[in-house]
């Protein structure tokens, strides 16, 4: 397994994760959902290859959601991406599990393109900047917009740094508590990564630099991540109380109240890693 190949997975498991969230279908975006999740797995698994060989590898990406006018146009270029990405795959146990994986996606997009019914035109880049069934004001949608780009950054951050620190670490408890968080951090990017796709402002988060993830002080950067969420909450609180709406209002506060809970974890991996 090669760093390369790494690159190239995190790209794939991106642009099936945010194929899921710009299509309209909640059967197909389930099931893309799953498969981007499926993909995951398989770059945390590079990874561990890659850490026993003491083979370094990075964030770096080369991805493009493009503008797709429909399902169907969106799908075939999701399949495009999977088959390049096959073809990269050195010989290995883990790369024939990869390929079957891969090869019953794309049996499932090609399957999907066979339905009419499934096709649909994607609006999940066309800005117009409004939710359904909701009627908020322009300070309201501006508060919304921010807050949905700021955070679907944080989580997509969150997510890798705590998958490179959980391949780093040899301790059990540690990667247990890694795990909680990067699962936290995918159902708030999904979460959020839909809405932005109702509203028809979603965008891929900006790249990771290096020094995000490669961490020298650990126990400074738990306390630093300690106070980040502290930030979230404020934000999430902040924000159910601009929106004025009463769904929009409990969706936040549920968020808020969950990241209450990863500043426990993060308490608890605080006096692991720094015992008194």
């Amino acid at each position: 397994m090669t760093a390369d190949v790494f690159g190239h997975k995190h790209a794939l498991w991106l642009k099936i994760l945010f194929t899921s969230f710009m299509l309209e279908d909640e059967a197909v975006k389930s099931e893309l959902y799953d498969h981007a999740q499926i993909a995951f797995r398989h770059l945390r698994w590079i990874a561990r290859a890659l850490a026993e060989k003491g083979t370094a590898y990075t964030y770096d990406r080369d991805v493009d959601l493009g503008r797709p006018a429909d399902t169907f146009e969106a799908l075939k270029a999701l399949t495009g991406a999977v088959e390049a990405t096959m073809a990269l795959y050195p010989a290995s146990v883990l790369s024939s599990r990869m390929v079957t994986d891969d090869e019953y996606l794309i049996a499932r997009l090609e399957a999907l393109q066979e339905r009419p019914d499934t096709n649909a035109p994607v609006t999940a880049f066309d800005r117009h900047r409004t939710l359904p069934g909701k009627s908020l004001d322009q300070p309201q949608t501006d508060a919304l917009t921010l807050f949905l780009f700021e955070e679907s950054y944080k989580e997509y951050e969150l997510i890798l740094i705590y998958a490179y620190m959980q391949n780093e670490s040899g301790n059990l408890l540690e990667r247990d508590i890694y795990q909680d968080l990067i699962d936290e951090s995918q159902f708030h990017l999904k979460s959020f990564g839909n809405m932005m796709a109702q509203m028809g402002i979603l965008a891929l988060p900006r790249p990771l630099d290096e020094r995000t993830y490669k961490i020298d002080d650990l126990d400074a950067f738990i306390r630093n991540g300690i106070a980040e969420e502290e930030n979230a909450k404020e934000q999430c609180r902040s924000l159910a109380e601009a929106v004025r709406d009463e769904e929009l209002s409990a969706f936040f506060d549920f968020i808020n109240f969950q990241e209450s809970y990863h500043i426990e974890l993060m308490k608890k991996l605080l006096a692991q890693v720094s015992p008194k």
